[in-house]
Protein backbone atom coordinates (compact mmCIF):
# COMPACT_ATOMS: atom_id res chain seq x y z
CA UNK A 1 0.00 0.00 0.00
CA UNK A 2 0.89 3.63 -0.47
CA UNK A 3 2.61 5.65 2.54
CA UNK A 4 0.50 8.39 3.89
CA UNK A 5 2.67 11.93 5.29
CA UNK A 6 0.76 13.12 8.31
CA UNK A 7 2.02 16.39 9.99
CA UNK A 8 1.90 15.12 13.66
CA UNK A 9 1.46 17.34 16.07
CA UNK A 10 -1.22 17.95 19.38
CA UNK A 11 -4.07 18.63 16.98
CA UNK A 12 -3.87 15.88 14.52
CA UNK A 13 -4.62 12.29 14.65
CA UNK A 14 -2.09 9.92 16.40
CA UNK A 15 -1.10 6.73 15.06
CA UNK A 16 -3.57 4.69 17.09
CA UNK A 17 -6.40 6.69 15.98
CA UNK A 18 -4.95 6.31 12.44
CA UNK A 19 -5.52 2.68 12.39
CA UNK A 20 -8.52 1.79 13.84
CA UNK A 21 -10.06 4.07 11.69
CA UNK A 22 -8.31 2.26 8.67
CA UNK A 23 -9.24 -1.20 10.33
CA UNK A 24 -12.83 -0.29 10.25
CA UNK A 25 -12.59 0.33 6.50
CA UNK A 26 -11.96 -3.23 6.01
CA UNK A 27 -14.89 -4.27 8.33
CA UNK A 28 -17.35 -3.90 5.38
CA UNK A 29 -15.92 -7.14 3.76
CA UNK A 30 -17.07 -9.05 7.03
CA UNK A 31 -20.71 -10.45 6.42
CA UNK A 32 -20.99 -11.71 10.05
CA UNK A 33 -22.68 -8.62 12.47
CA UNK A 34 -20.81 -9.15 15.93
CA UNK A 35 -23.48 -9.22 19.13
CA UNK A 36 -20.13 -9.11 21.31
CA UNK A 37 -17.09 -7.60 20.42
CA UNK A 38 -14.09 -8.02 22.65
CA UNK A 39 -12.11 -4.75 22.40
CA UNK A 40 -8.31 -6.45 23.17
CA UNK A 41 -5.85 -3.80 24.78
CA UNK A 42 -8.64 -1.35 24.93
CA UNK A 43 -6.97 1.52 26.97
CA UNK A 44 -4.44 1.27 24.14
CA UNK A 45 -6.17 1.02 20.87
CA UNK A 46 -8.66 3.87 21.49
CA UNK A 47 -11.06 2.17 19.50
CA UNK A 48 -14.32 2.22 21.52
CA UNK A 49 -16.32 5.03 19.32
CA UNK A 50 -14.94 3.44 16.08
CA UNK A 51 -16.54 -0.11 17.28
CA UNK A 52 -19.43 1.83 18.79
CA UNK A 53 -20.61 3.60 15.50
CA UNK A 54 -19.65 0.58 13.07
CA UNK A 55 -21.55 -1.98 15.04
CA UNK A 56 -24.33 0.30 17.45
CA UNK A 57 -26.38 -2.73 18.59
CA UNK A 58 -23.30 -4.97 19.91
CA UNK A 59 -21.92 -5.09 23.25
CA UNK A 60 -18.43 -3.91 23.33
CA UNK A 61 -16.10 -5.71 26.38
CA UNK A 62 -12.67 -4.04 27.34
CA UNK A 63 -10.38 -6.77 27.48
CA UNK A 64 -6.71 -5.67 29.55
CA UNK A 65 -4.26 -8.21 29.11
CA UNK A 66 -2.11 -8.55 32.37
CA UNK A 67 1.12 -6.37 31.06
CA UNK A 68 -1.40 -3.61 30.18
CA UNK A 69 -3.72 -3.93 33.83
CA UNK A 70 -3.79 -3.33 37.06
CA UNK A 71 -6.06 -4.62 39.75
CA UNK A 72 -9.44 -7.33 38.52
CA UNK A 73 -11.24 -5.68 37.70
CA UNK A 74 -10.38 -2.25 37.07
CA UNK A 75 -10.79 0.56 35.16
CA UNK A 76 -8.76 1.72 31.83
CA UNK A 77 -6.09 3.61 32.74
CA UNK A 78 -6.31 7.56 31.89
CA UNK A 79 -5.29 7.51 27.97
CA UNK A 80 -2.07 10.00 27.05
CA UNK A 81 -3.34 13.39 25.39
CA UNK A 82 -2.08 11.83 22.29
CA UNK A 83 -4.73 8.82 22.88
CA UNK A 84 -7.83 10.35 20.50
CA UNK A 85 -10.03 8.15 23.14
CA UNK A 86 -9.29 10.98 25.40
CA UNK A 87 -12.05 13.07 24.18
CA UNK A 88 -14.58 10.48 23.63
CA UNK A 89 -16.04 10.25 26.72
CA UNK A 90 -15.87 7.87 29.86
CA UNK A 91 -13.90 4.73 29.48
CA UNK A 92 -15.78 1.53 30.36
CA UNK A 93 -14.35 -0.86 32.91
CA UNK A 94 -12.08 -3.65 31.67
CA UNK A 95 -12.04 -7.73 31.80
CA UNK A 96 -8.40 -9.66 32.82
CA UNK A 97 -7.85 -12.16 29.93
CA UNK A 98 -8.67 -14.60 32.68
CA UNK A 99 -12.21 -13.06 32.73
CA UNK A 100 -12.64 -13.79 29.42
CA UNK A 101 -15.25 -17.10 28.92
CA UNK A 102 -13.69 -19.16 26.04
CA UNK A 103 -15.71 -18.54 22.65
CA UNK A 104 -17.63 -15.50 24.21
CA UNK A 105 -17.08 -12.80 21.21
CA UNK A 106 -17.64 -12.79 17.72
CA UNK A 107 -14.90 -10.04 16.80
CA UNK A 108 -12.13 -9.45 18.67
CA UNK A 109 -9.96 -6.26 17.82
CA UNK A 110 -6.68 -5.22 19.20
CA UNK A 111 -5.33 -2.05 17.94
CA UNK A 112 -1.44 -1.16 18.23
CA UNK A 113 -1.28 -3.68 21.28
CA UNK A 114 1.26 -6.96 19.87
CA UNK A 115 4.05 -5.45 19.22
CA UNK A 116 4.29 -4.56 23.09
CA UNK A 117 3.46 -8.34 23.49
CA UNK A 118 6.79 -10.48 24.48
CA UNK A 119 5.48 -13.78 22.71
CA UNK A 120 2.77 -12.62 20.16
CA UNK A 121 2.33 -16.26 19.77
CA UNK A 122 0.99 -17.22 22.96
CA UNK A 123 -0.83 -14.06 22.84
CA UNK A 124 -2.62 -15.32 19.63
CA UNK A 125 -3.64 -18.99 21.02
CA UNK A 126 -5.56 -16.43 23.53
CA UNK A 127 -7.06 -14.85 21.33
CA UNK A 128 -8.42 -17.92 19.77
CA UNK A 129 -9.84 -19.22 23.22
CA UNK A 130 -11.41 -15.98 22.76
CA UNK A 131 -13.15 -16.09 19.76
CA UNK A 132 -16.42 -18.09 19.33
CA UNK A 133 -16.40 -20.61 16.35
CA UNK A 134 -16.61 -18.70 12.70
CA UNK A 135 -16.05 -15.40 14.96
CA UNK A 136 -13.32 -13.38 13.33
CA UNK A 137 -10.37 -11.68 14.55
CA UNK A 138 -8.95 -7.74 13.75
CA UNK A 139 -5.69 -6.31 14.18
CA UNK A 140 -2.93 -3.98 13.92
CA UNK A 141 0.24 -4.08 14.94
CA UNK A 142 3.70 -1.98 14.18
CA UNK A 143 5.75 -3.66 11.60
CA UNK A 144 9.59 -3.85 10.96
CA UNK A 145 9.20 -0.74 8.57
CA UNK A 146 8.72 1.53 11.54
CA UNK A 147 11.87 4.20 12.16
CA UNK A 148 13.83 2.15 9.77
CA UNK A 149 15.75 5.48 9.20
CA UNK A 150 16.24 6.46 12.87
CA UNK A 151 17.90 2.72 13.32
CA UNK A 152 20.25 3.34 10.50
CA UNK A 153 21.37 6.71 11.55
CA UNK A 154 21.92 4.59 14.77
CA UNK A 155 23.88 1.97 12.66
CA UNK A 156 25.75 4.59 11.34
CA UNK A 157 26.75 5.56 14.61
CA UNK A 158 27.71 2.51 15.84
CA UNK A 159 25.08 2.90 18.85
CA UNK A 160 22.84 0.48 20.22
CA UNK A 161 19.72 -0.20 18.77
CA UNK A 162 16.85 2.58 19.02
CA UNK A 163 14.18 0.41 19.61
CA UNK A 164 13.15 -3.76 19.52
CA UNK A 165 13.03 -5.44 16.75
CA UNK A 166 9.46 -5.97 15.22
CA UNK A 167 7.66 -8.72 13.62
CA UNK A 168 6.98 -8.60 9.85
CA UNK A 169 3.98 -9.05 8.73
CA UNK A 170 4.40 -13.29 7.03
CA UNK A 171 5.73 -14.46 10.07
CA UNK A 172 2.58 -12.86 11.50
CA UNK A 173 0.49 -14.66 9.31
CA UNK A 174 2.32 -17.88 10.02
CA UNK A 175 1.66 -17.32 13.55
CA UNK A 176 -2.01 -17.21 13.38
CA UNK A 177 -2.18 -20.62 11.45
CA UNK A 178 -0.14 -21.97 13.93
CA UNK A 179 -2.33 -21.06 16.82
CA UNK A 180 -5.62 -22.23 14.75
CA UNK A 181 -7.33 -19.59 13.01
CA UNK A 182 -8.16 -19.63 9.16
CA UNK A 183 -7.85 -17.73 6.02
CA UNK A 184 -5.02 -15.23 7.24
CA UNK A 185 -4.98 -12.10 5.55
CA UNK A 186 -2.07 -9.33 6.14
CA UNK A 187 -1.35 -6.14 4.33
CA UNK A 188 0.89 -3.10 5.73
CA UNK A 189 1.14 0.90 5.25
CA UNK A 190 3.44 3.28 5.45
CA UNK A 191 2.43 6.26 7.73
CA UNK A 192 5.00 9.07 7.41
CA UNK A 193 4.87 11.58 10.10
CA UNK A 194 6.44 15.11 10.46
CA UNK A 195 7.71 17.48 13.42
CA UNK A 196 9.14 20.98 13.84
CA UNK A 197 12.27 19.98 15.11
CA UNK A 198 14.24 17.07 16.41
CA UNK A 199 13.66 17.95 20.24
CA UNK A 200 10.00 17.83 19.48
CA UNK A 201 10.24 14.65 17.58
CA UNK A 202 12.10 13.06 20.44
CA UNK A 203 9.85 13.84 23.22
CA UNK A 204 7.09 12.40 20.97
CA UNK A 205 8.83 9.30 20.83
CA UNK A 206 9.25 9.14 24.55
CA UNK A 207 5.45 9.01 24.78
CA UNK A 208 5.43 6.21 22.53
CA UNK A 209 7.73 3.78 24.91
CA UNK A 210 10.82 2.88 25.60
CA UNK A 211 13.57 0.93 24.53
CA UNK A 212 12.62 -2.75 25.42
CA UNK A 213 15.83 -4.25 23.70
CA UNK A 214 18.10 -6.08 25.50
CA UNK A 215 20.93 -4.76 23.43
CA UNK A 216 20.52 -0.70 24.18
CA UNK A 217 22.63 1.28 25.92
CA UNK A 218 22.80 0.56 29.45
CA UNK A 219 22.46 3.57 31.91
CA UNK A 220 22.16 7.57 30.90
CA UNK A 221 23.16 8.97 28.09
CA UNK A 222 25.21 12.30 28.16
CA UNK A 223 23.46 15.89 26.76
CA UNK A 224 26.36 15.90 24.63
CA UNK A 225 25.07 12.91 22.48
CA UNK A 226 21.48 14.26 22.91
CA UNK A 227 23.16 17.34 21.00
CA UNK A 228 24.86 15.19 18.22
CA UNK A 229 21.66 13.03 17.73
CA UNK A 230 19.77 16.22 17.66
CA UNK A 231 21.98 17.51 15.17
CA UNK A 232 22.14 14.00 12.62
CA UNK A 233 18.61 14.39 12.99
CA UNK A 234 18.29 18.19 11.89
CA UNK A 235 20.78 17.27 8.73
CA UNK A 236 17.99 15.10 7.43
CA UNK A 237 15.10 17.56 7.41
CA UNK A 238 12.68 17.52 4.48
CA UNK A 239 12.17 20.47 1.65
CA UNK A 240 9.93 21.32 3.87
CA UNK A 241 11.86 21.82 6.80
CA UNK A 242 10.49 19.05 9.12
CA UNK A 243 11.83 16.20 10.87
CA UNK A 244 9.99 13.04 9.17
CA UNK A 245 10.22 9.47 10.85
CA UNK A 246 8.14 6.05 8.93
CA UNK A 247 5.86 3.94 10.85
CA UNK A 248 4.61 0.71 9.42
CA UNK A 249 1.59 -0.56 10.25
CA UNK A 250 0.30 -4.10 9.60
CA UNK A 251 -3.06 -5.27 9.97
CA UNK A 252 -4.31 -8.24 9.85
CA UNK A 253 -7.33 -10.65 10.12
CA UNK A 254 -8.20 -14.21 10.33
CA UNK A 255 -11.74 -16.43 11.06
CA UNK A 256 -11.88 -19.30 14.24
CA UNK A 257 -12.98 -22.33 12.44
CA UNK A 258 -14.60 -25.52 13.99
CA UNK A 259 -12.05 -27.20 15.84
CA UNK A 260 -10.64 -30.70 13.75
CA UNK A 261 -9.50 -33.16 16.21
CA UNK A 262 -6.33 -35.30 14.88
CA UNK A 263 -7.61 -38.86 14.93
CA UNK A 264 -5.74 -41.53 16.64
CA UNK A 265 -6.14 -44.82 17.65
CA UNK A 266 -7.37 -42.56 20.67
CA UNK A 267 -8.28 -38.85 20.46
CA UNK A 268 -9.70 -37.23 23.24
CA UNK A 269 -11.09 -33.40 22.59
CA UNK A 270 -11.88 -30.91 25.17
CA UNK A 271 -15.34 -30.28 26.01
CA UNK A 272 -15.49 -27.28 25.20
CA UNK A 273 -13.79 -28.15 21.46
CA UNK A 274 -16.85 -30.89 21.31
CA UNK A 275 -19.79 -28.28 22.39
CA UNK A 276 -18.03 -25.86 19.62
CA UNK A 277 -17.93 -28.55 16.99
CA UNK A 278 -21.53 -29.37 17.34
CA UNK A 279 -22.63 -25.61 17.59
CA UNK A 280 -20.90 -25.65 13.88
CA UNK A 281 -22.23 -28.78 12.51
CA UNK A 282 -25.86 -27.20 13.62
CA UNK A 283 -25.41 -24.46 11.62
CA UNK A 284 -24.45 -26.30 8.70
CA UNK A 285 -27.08 -28.18 8.77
Amino acid sequence: MHGAVLEFSSRAPWLHGEAARRMAERLPVIMLKPTRILDWGASVGGSHAVLASTYPKAQIVAVEPHWLRRGTPAPLQPHPWWSASRWRGAAPRALGVEQVEPGSGQLLWSNMGLHGVIDPQAEMLQWHRALAVDGFLMFSTLGPGTLRSLSALYAQQDWPPPMAPLVDMHDLGDMLVEAGFADPVMDQETLTLTWASPQALLAELRQLGGNVDPRRTAGLRTPRWRDRLCALLAAGVGPDGRVALDFEIVYGHAFRPAPRPRLAARTEVPLDDMRAMVRSAGRRG
